[in-house]
């Protein structure tokens, strides 16, 4: 179950992180999206992670 958490913490976290650029006018086929979007799925696998453990699944 732990696998889940942290599999939708990363399709989340990367979405949103490779969106971000659109919101102040970038493009989201930039460099910053890329950049962006791996922020935000190591920021998703570390919070899916640390809702699986504090859920104790």
């Amino acid at each position: 179950m732990m696998k889940t958490f942290v599999i939708f913490g990363m399709i989340v976290g990367s979405l949103a992180g490779g969106y971000a650029p659109a919101l102040w006018g970038g493009s989201v086929f930039s460099m910053s999206s890329v950049f962006l979007a791996a922020i935000g799925g190591f920021a998703g696998i570390w919070v899916g992670y640390k809702i699986a453990l504090k859920f104790d699944i």
